[in-house]
């Protein structure tokens, strides 16, 4: 025990005495903990420019775009009679979104009609498309509810029956509390890696060979690191940005100590192929962006090919960001994450095994 101690603590001052590791395991997790929520602090995008095409301009018309205009969603560019210019505008991406009052619009809501007005969103941007098409239907929807009263004396026209979506754990509907709460185990995941890759590397330069206390030192050094990242990034900055979270908090706090020691056990694995402590950078670099796409949060599993789904659901980093979702922010019972938490745990030992054979017995030429 002696030994142990002696060594988790002199991990603890080879950290700090090496600005590089400090940084990378530390101050980064800081850092990335302000950044990210920051450049997603408006969560929904606003004012998208829009054109409408009003080929009848009449009083209905005139109250459609009113009601366009004082939506947040989006701004109005152009409004024309020319559908034809419209496009163009939209070919040229001077707009998003085009929106079209056909000419017979008051005629068709006498008469009970339904249909008549067009929507023509870019796909180019799914969120942009998303937030147009929010701002735009709630304005249509409101202006044809009330215009359709002056009309009931005459028609049995009702308009359709309103739909409201209700988010049940993304509630604020922004892109900053559905990625962040993704990307905050993949942030833990690669700081505890490049920042362990780095130190092992460098001790491996000096033909370096560890002791049984010494393995463990280190690993539990980094661990505890990892924890502290874990429960700072899900306690604290979730809290300050008002990310959904506690979901399940009890069983988050068994999750964390079983991912972030696989974490571990992988970085210590991996440092055994390197030579030199800036190869880490290169890992790092060659892997971040796969790990995130092939989480399944960019782009969903059930999209993928086959082979792609077992291939990312293979990575710890997939079952770690799905995981703490679930947890976090779904309040999913422990007993439904148990199977991930066997992945890694399983994961963990069969890493460490390899580790402490290549460190033991693998040398640097």
């Amino acid at each position: 025990m002696k030994d142990f101690l002696k060594y988790y603590f002199k991990t603890f001052k080879d950290i700090a005495s090496n600005q590089s590791i400090l940084t990378t395991l530390i101050l980064s997790v800081v850092f990335y903990s302000f950044f990210y929520p920051t450049a997603y602090k408006a969560q929904q995008a606003e004012f998208l420019p829009i054109v409408i095409v009003d080929e009848e301009q009449s009083v209905t018309t005139a109250t459609i775009v009113n009601h366009v205009a004082s939506s947040p969603n989006v701004d109005i560019k152009a409004i024309t009679s020319n559908f034809a210019e419209a496009e163009q505008m939209l070919k040229e991406q001077k707009a998003d979104g085009i929106l079209l009052l056909p000419e017979n619009l008051s005629n068709s809501l006498r008469r009970g009609e339904v249909g008549g007005v067009g929507l023509y969103l870019s796909a180019a941007n799914f969120l942009k498309t998303k937030q147009i098409g929010l701002g735009l239907a709630t304005a249509i929807e409101n202006t044809l509810a009330t215009q359709a009263e002056k009309f009931g004396n005459v028609s049995h026209f009702s308009p359709a029956m309103s739909i409201h979506q209700i988010p049940l754990f993304n509630t604020r509907s922004g892109y900053g509390s559905y990625v962040f709460p993704a990307i905050a185990p993949l942030i833990v995941h690669q700081t505890l890696v490049l920042g362990l890759c780095m130190l092992i590397a460098g001790y491996r330069q000096f033909k370096w060979q560890p002791q049984h206390s010494e393995f463990w030192g280190i690993f539990f050094a980094i661990f505890t690191i990892g924890c502290l990242s874990a429960f700072y990034l899900f306690g604290f900055t979730f809290w300050l940005y008002d990310y959904p979270h506690g979901g399940n908090f009890w069983g988050m706090l068994l999750a964390v100590p079983i991912y972030v020691s696989c974490v571990t056990a992988i970085g210590l694995l991996l440092a055994s192929f390197l030579d030199i402590p800036e190869r880490a950078g290169h890992l790092i670099v060659f892997t971040s962006i796969p790990l995130f796409l092939l989480s399944g949060t960019a782009w969903p599993h059930a999209a993928m090919p086959i082979w792609m789904q077992y291939l990312g659901n293979a990575f710890p980093s997939t079952q770690g960001i799905q995981m703490f979702i679930q947890l976090n922010q779904m309040g999913t019972p422990t007993a439904i994450v148990i199977p991930k938490l066997i992945y890694l745990f399983s994961f963990s030992i069969g890493c460490l095994i390899l580790a402490w054979y290549r460190l033991k017995n693998k040398h640097i030429d």
